[in-house]
């Protein structure tokens, strides 16, 4: 059954008129990111009630204290290749197999890999803005701003506070989800890689499409209602796929 998988899945994404893919932490730790809630993942390193907007839109001292481990961990991050997964994305959408990529991840890695269609819905490590004047900064000069116990960093036009532009908790979504959830409803398959499907409401999006494929190494609570499921790393994956996708076509 499990060798039968890259075959179906591969025959599914040729007989669909759009695929959308959507993915999340597990498609990046391929490249060495942990994930956020597996031992020894992120929140196992940091405290997740600290990195919400409320603590720092009311107290932006303490949340800036509270947060340089996070930020030095960005800066890590920024530097991190993509792996075989994120580029058979990109070889994919360039072959015109896959419309675009939704991601929750921040690491930018889909970009890196040369992929020209991603909603970052869950922000990025590209850039800071002031939440004052909305004026947007590179990420590094925040960092530096930070390091140079700066805290809080302050916008150079108006005195405001930056701060990176990452969806915290208590954040609402950015605009591109809105426009990626346009995207899913107008899919014929979605093509779910190394998502939990845990986090809302980016976890709303397999439920706007008749016909989803769930590809992640453990099980999700949406796996019952998934055209099909296979439990494996992206990488081996997307491989066997793209694989199967070459000898069809």
């Amino acid at each position: 059954m499990e060798k039968e998988k890259p075959f179906k899945i591969a025959k599914a994404i040729l007989e669909s008129n759009k695929t959308v893919v959507l993915t999340g932490a597990g498609i990046s730790t391929e490249s060495g990111i942990p994930d956020f809630r597996s031992p020894g993942g992120i929140w196992s390193k940091f405290d997740p009630s600290v990195m919400t907007s409320y603590m720092l839109s009311s107290n932006p001292v303490y949340f800036y204290r509270k947060a340089l481990a996070m930020l030095g961990f960005f800066n890590e991050i920024k530097n991190v290749r993509p792996n075989r997964a994120h580029y058979i994305l990109a070889e994919m959408e360039n072959d015109r197999l896959i419309s675009c990529i939704i991601t929750q991840n921040i690491d930018g890695l889909h970009i890196k890999a040369g992929s020209r269609r991603v909603y970052e819905v869950h922000g990025n490590l590209r850039e800071g803005y002031c939440m004052s004047c909305d004026s947007k900064v590179s990420l590094n000069i925040l960092i530096d701003k930070v390091k140079r116990n700066n805290i809080p960093p302050l916008c150079d036009n108006c005195g405001g506070v930056l701060r990176p532009s990452v969806i915290l908790f208590g954040d609402e979504l950015p605009k591109c989800f809105v426009d990626a959830t346009k995207e899913v409803r107008s899919c014929s398959l979605l093509l779910v890689i190394g998502s939990s499907l845990e986090i809302t409401p980016v976890n709303s999006l397999p439920g706007l499409t008749e016909k989803y494929i769930i590809l992640n190494k453990s099980r999700t609570f949406f796996d019952s209602n998934a055209c099909l499921v296979w439990n494996e790393k992206a990488g081996v994956a997307l491989e066997a796929i793209y694989n199967e996708i070459k000898k069809l076509s």
